[in-house]
């Protein structure tokens, strides 16, 4: 694998996001090569604002940041500002972003990126699925350029989050996320099975509180209204860490204790809407219903090193 790894972000940038992008941006041998904004977390344009504020926080300015699609493939857009604020970042933001968003769409710079480079690039999407779909429909050929995707989104054997059965980004955009998963491109599935067991606690959340760096003084400033929404869920001071989980899978995949492969599917009914329908079979089926590669679901992370090392990320 070429080092530096160069990714390509793609994100709904709320709270969660933020604190990947900090983490992501400290990993060696990791380069963060553009950004995307989607709907989601919030509306597209105040996400692409987010990446362009932590970018430059994370000491990334340069990065080009590209707005993204502003509603699902076929459906309304939905947003969560109960749990990540009307601007995205817990209803922080004062000021306007520092720089200003690229004249092409993140779906044509992912296409374009890809196409510049092929095998150089991977995506990490940490929102719903629209612009990677985009992407697969501008260029049918994509997956061969890409080098491998990882999507925060989805359950295996969890609940939803969204509904009974349904992760979030997923439910956002159900018909993306079934073309991204049956794209012949390798995909690592980082869903609520993993995300909903690697929790920042108690005691991380008060070591950053007492952190002077600027970084931890932004995770705690948003992370407030995070946790006021979690802790009325759970009833403790803490939160799942979603999104820096698939960033950390990403950046380091020695973090990974348990995974498995299977073909996925996305429910699009609007009963079992976002549903993923994770299939571990592979004996017995005509090779045209299977995925080839097949997904690699995580199910389990070092929960002890990656909070270590997210913390001591966001206090350095």
């Amino acid at each position: 694998m070429p080092d530096p790894r160069a990714v390509i972000l793609d994100m709904d940038t709320g709270i969660d996001d933020a604190i990947a992008i900090l983490y992501l941006a400290a990993q060696p041998g990791v380069t963060i090569a553009a950004a995307g904004s989607v709907h989601g977390n919030t509306p597209a344009d105040l996400a692409a604002g987010n990446l362009l504020r932590v970018l430059a926080l994370a000491g990334l300015p340069d990065v080009p940041v590209a707005v993204g699609a502003g509603r699902p493939l076929v459906r309304d857009p939905h947003f969560a500002a109960e749990v990540h604020g009307d601007d995205g970042l817990g209803n922080t933001v004062t000021a306007p972003a520092p720089g200003l968003a690229t004249a092409e769409s993140a779906p044509e710079q992912i296409v374009r990126l890809a196409r510049s480079a092929p095998g150089r690039y991977d995506l990490l999407a940490t929102g719903p699925l629209t612009n990677l779909a985009i992407a697969l429909i501008l260029e049918p050929e994509l997956p061969r350029y890409v080098r491998s995707v990882v999507v925060m989104g989805g359950a295996a054997n969890a609940s939803g989050n969204m509904t009974p059965l349904a992760e979030a980004n997923i439910w956002h955009d159900p018909e993306a996320a079934r073309l991204v998963f049956a794209a012949p491109w390798p995909v690592t599935m980082v869903g609520l099975d993993v995300t909903m067991r690697t929790y920042l606690d108690e005691a991380a959340i008060a070591s950053l509180a007492d952190g002077a760096s600027e970084k931890a003084r932004f995770a705690t400033a948003i992370l407030r209204h995070y946790l006021d929404f979690y802790e009325m869920i759970s009833g403790r001071r803490a939160c799942p860490l979603h999104d820096p989980t698939a960033a950390a899978v990403y950046a380091n995949p020695d973090l990974v204790t348990e995974a498995f492969e299977a073909d996925v599917d996305v429910a699009c009914s609007d009963d079992a809407r976002g549903t993923t329908v994770v299939d571990r079979r592979k004996d017995g089926r005509p090779a045209s219903v299977t995925r080839d590669p097949a997904v690699r679901v995580i199910t389990a992370v070092d929960v002890e090193r990656f909070t270590g090392d997210l913390v001591a990320t966001l206090l350095a």
